[in-house]
């Protein structure tokens, strides 16, 4: 009989689980509904898929992330392993046709938006469908009390109402007590076996920094720590501002936010992963579903308004097991700006009621109407016509998702859609009407089944490839196509959207649940008391402290992040620190280390006096590691 190990090795290559992987696995194939609450990194994605595959029919996979849902689908493809999924953007025909594709087999994943789940065509084909596992990935979307909340993942329960026997597995990295229990009861889960990770990562560590300059500061971390690296930014413009500046000092740095088009942000993604680019400068757009292993150093140049987001963030460095850094950097305005967020991240009730009018009044959105619309929305140009703060905007914009009115979403894809508006006789005629188009038109006719019926989605890039033809040849044709009568043709649009979920509302009688709205409020609050509270943490270890935050008491201090550092100090007079600094400066003189191998070659000094000298090593930058992970004389 085939173990799960086996299929670990035959797919992904690797001989053993890690942590709590094999558990939760055996947990779900003896068909118990599960909640794994696993650390960043700590491989989510391997407990559905392994038992997936063990099981007779399709696993159902909601994800909110679109960028994920291609990623896992490509990962799984190139695997040998059909997978399909359903997002926002594609074409009624479309996911009609996965959905019948599905039904017939021919999948084993099927990765839905929770939006998909509760449209027409979706129910009508559900019971068709025939799913042996559930897998709600990012589970803490469902619970309100949590720092992600996603009204559409509420009607996530309504599966169980139709699919009662079949098991759930929920996923999450990021889950306070409390946002644990609600995933169970929101998902109606039936005594779930519930797995924690240790969230403890005896190999990074944390520090905060309150700096007079953040861009030297950086530029010290990442002369001490070569490597990869990623900086975190609050805004798009400091991303660029702070990439160029370690350029001029000759870092190899990029910058990356959701206002480039997909393909720049496809370019700059694949060369920091392949290593092309050392440091990439990102807002939060950056990073989800990618698993680089060799990050050694994340920074955040801004802080994160609560705990959850910062430890998903930091949590992209050191997943292959090596010495990394996780930075967090502030200036007192900053601390000014985080305790003064609750008030501007919860309005009061009548200024949401003003941009929700503002709102249908720049889109022309009379009462009574709107439903299943998607609208462009450019947030500068309405923030100018009505004078309102862009980031006013974004914050209502989000209330109202919460709420349940509308979805909002800063760099919606829709690709490129295009229909057959003419009959045969017309299109038969092309080649002698209209010849220099016609290379086009046939190769597009031969790609895309139904595109007589049905507006479908096309790739003009690869419409290029397969017609041997410039990409600039293929999109002009296409527009003279349309010009001429013959086609419908829809370029991709990568502009902000807003897509109202029920028709638009009076804003005098817009439904809204002012005691839920109180209580976010108050959560929040205390969120941005935790995370102040981590940015200014004295004589306690900071792995300890996060830890504690998701549930988990039973990790012991770290040895290595600045706070456990600092209280060594009174334990390492000079002259013992002088006879370790000689020790290693001797070793590495004489060898070639990774940091591991040095710390294993060292067994005579304790760990906490090794850390103290070896980050003292750096700092002074007697030492550094190079890009291969080993050590080198500065």
């Amino acid at each position: 009989m085939v173990k799960p190990q086996q299929i670990l090795q035959q797919y992904w290559g690797h001989a053993s689980f890690r942590g709590e992987q094999e558990k939760i696995i055996q947990s779900v194939l003896d068909g118990n509904d599960t909640l794994a609450l696993l650390p960043t990194g700590g491989g989510k994605s391997i407990c559905f898929q392994i038992p997936a595959l063990f099981k007779d029919g399709m696993c159902l996979v909601v994800s909110p992330l679109i960028a994920l849902m291609k990623d896992q689908v490509e990962n799984l493809s190139k695997k040998n392993i059909p997978a399909a999924a359903l997002y926002s953007g594609l074409t009624y025909f479309e996911v009609k046709n996965i959905l019948q594709k599905a039904v017939s087999g021919q999948y084993k994943f099927l990765y839905v938006s929770p939006e998909r789940i509760e449209t027409a065509v979706f129910q009508d084909f559900l019971t068709d469908l025939n799913i042996s596992l559930i897998a709600v990935d990012e589970a803490h979307c469902i619970s309100q009390w949590g720092y992600d909340f996603r009204p559409p993942y509420l009607r996530i329960a309504q599966l169980r109402e139709v699919l009662n026997d079949v098991t759930i597995i929920a996923l999450t990295a990021s889950a306070t007590p409390l946002v644990q229990n609600d995933i169970v009861k929101k998902l109606k889960l039936k005594q779930p076996s519930v797995f924690r990770q240790s969230y403890e990562k005896l190999h990074v560590s944390y520090s905060v920094f309150k700096v007079d300059s953040k861009i030297n500061k950086v530029l010290t971390i990442l002369k001490n720590v070569r490597g990869s690296s990623i900086i975190y930014c609050s805004s798009r413009k400091e991303t660029k501002q702070v990439a160029q500046l370690l350029q001029l000092e000759n870092i190899n740095a990029d910058f990356y936010h959701a206002g480039l088009t997909q393909d720049e942000r496809s370019i700059k993604q694949n060369d920091w992963l392949q290593n092309k680019i050392q440091v990439i400068v990102c807002t939060n757009a950056f990073g989800m579903g990618i698993d680089k292993p060799d990050v050694k150093t994340v920074i955040h140049y801004n802080n994160p308004d609560c705990l959850e987001n910062y430890y998903q963030e930091a949590g992209r460095v050191g997943r292959d097991g090596s010495m990394a850094y996780a930075v967090l950097l502030f200036q007192h305005k900053d601390e000014q700006q985080l305790l003064n967020l609750p008030n501007e991240k919860f309005p009061p009730l009548e200024v949401i009621k003003h941009v929700y009018q503002a709102i249908a009044d720049y889109l022309q959105i009379p009462v009574g109407l709107g439903q299943g619309n998607y609208y462009d929305f450019d947030i500068i140009a309405f923030s100018k016509n009505f004078n309102l703060d862009v980031h006013l905007i974004i914050t209502v914009l989000k209330i109202l998702e919460k709420e349940g009115h509308l979805s909002f979403t800063e760099s919606i894809f829709l690709p490129s859609q295009i229909q057959f508006v003419v009959d045969n006789t017309i299109i038969n005629n092309v080649e002698n009407t209209y010849p220099s188009v016609d290379v086009v038109m046939k190769t597009l006719l031969r790609s895309y089944e139904g595109i007589y019926e049905n507006r479908v989605s096309i790739n003009e890039k690869l419409i290029a490839k397969i017609a041997h033809l410039p990409y600039e040849k293929v999109y002009a044709d296409l527009k003279a196509l349309q010009h001429y009568g013959i086609i419908e043709y829809l370029p991709q649009k990568e502009t902000p959207q807003v897509y109202f979920i029920y028709n638009r509302a009076s804003a005098k009688h817009l439904a809204f649940n002012t005691a839920d709205y109180s209580e976010r409020k108050k959560l929040y609050q205390e969120r941005i008391s935790i995370m102040h509270r981590y940015m200014t943490l004295q004589h306690r270890c900071r792995s300890q402290y996060i830890s504690a935050y998701f549930g988990d008491e039973s990790v012991k201090s770290c040895g290595i992040c600045d706070n456990c550092l600092q209280l060594k100090t009174s334990i390492l007079d000079e002259a013992e620190f002088k006879k370790i600094e000689s020790a290693l400066l001797d070793f590495i003189t004489n060898n070639i280390f990774t940091v591991k191998e040095l710390l294993q070659a060292s067994r005579g000094i304790k760990q906490d006096k090794f850390w103290k000298v070896f980050q003292f090593l750096q700092s002074e930058r007697k030492i550094v590691v190079n890009e291969l992970g080993y050590i080198e004389l500065g």
